[in-house]
């Protein structure tokens, strides 16, 4: 008798192992659903709790998406005077997160996921620590001239693409490093020149894919990819960019902005030219 229930038990076991599982194909996956693999990791300096979101398939690499601003810092008002940028950019930069958790291609993980205050330094830190294969910061532009819009694609360069890149870079410096807390260390964050060369040369590729391979959903200003010397960007040591959506300061823009159907688009087009540029990086 003993011996004819171990048998069952023997053949249950290998049913449950040896038969063949359902699988579920990219398009079929429900919103969030990657997002059952998810890990808190608790980080130093202060940083606080940061949530991954995993991968269908383990080992996959890890992009940061970044929403700028937050907490003490709005960042640009929009011409309407009901929104703010640091409002979007979390709205954005969530849409993104849950878009491509569902795919599932890539671990994605937030620098913040609510309003905080977070300085540039420790955006990057978040980034070093976690070891992300991409970083990603999500802002809104904002301009004197009423008319300017479309997206705007920037990547890291010692030397600024033009006055107004220079203006730009200078300005989001300066507003992180007057929120700033941490001690700067000099050397101990300062890249070898051929390391921050490599850097440079895979921060410039993704903005040029991103550029290039733009849908219909993503209205791009002229001359949308620029290049300047961007704190947060240098100090991850990863490869990444920053993503102006739109100017909130033009009405038709903010009109997109700031409404998930209209953001959706421009969240897509960057969640496929993640996609491209994380598989590229996986296959190496």
């Amino acid at each position: 008798m003993i011996h004819i229930l171990l048998a069952v038990l023997l053949i249950a076991a290998l049913a449950f192992f040896l038969w063949p599982k359902p699988q579920i194909e990219d398009d079929e996956a429900l919103f969030g659903e990657a997002r059952r693999g998810g890990l808190t990791v608790a980080l130093r300096d202060q940083v606080g709790d940061v949530t991954i979101t995993e991968s269908r398939v383990p080992g996959r690499p890890i992009v940061l998406i970044d929403p700028g601003h937050g907490g003490r810092d709005p960042g640009a008002p929009g011409v309407s005077g009901t929104v703010r940028e640091k409002d979007l950019t979390l709205a954005f930069a969530r849409e993104l997160r849950d878009l491509l958790a569902k795919h599932g291609r890539v671990r994605v993980a937030l620098t913040r996921d609510e309003d905080r205050t977070l300085t540039l330094d420790q955006r990057a830190a978040i980034a070093r620590q976690l070891g992300v294969s991409l970083l990603v910061s999500v802002h809104m532009d904002s301009a004197p001239n009423p008319l300017a819009r479309g997206a705007t694609v920037y990547s890291l360069s010692d030397v600024a693409s033009d006055a107004e890149a220079a203006r730009f870079a200078k300005a989001e410096n300066d507003d992180g490093a007057g929120l700033s807390s941490e001690r700067d260390e000099g050397l101990r964050f300062l890249l070898s020149d051929l390391a921050l060369r490599d850097q440079m040369a895979e921060s410039a590729d993704l903005a040029t894919r991103l550029v290039a391979g733009r849908g219909r959903g993503m209205l791009l200003r002229p001359e949308p990819h620029k290049f300047a010397a961007f704190h947060i960007l240098r100090r991850s040591e990863v490869p990444g960019v920053l993503f102006e959506a739109g100017y909130i300061s033009n009405m038709d823009d903010e009109a997109l902005l700031r409404t998930a159907e209209g953001r959706a688009p421009i969240v897509a087009e960057l969640a496929r030219a993640i996609e491209v540029d994380a598989a590229l990086r996986h296959s190496r």
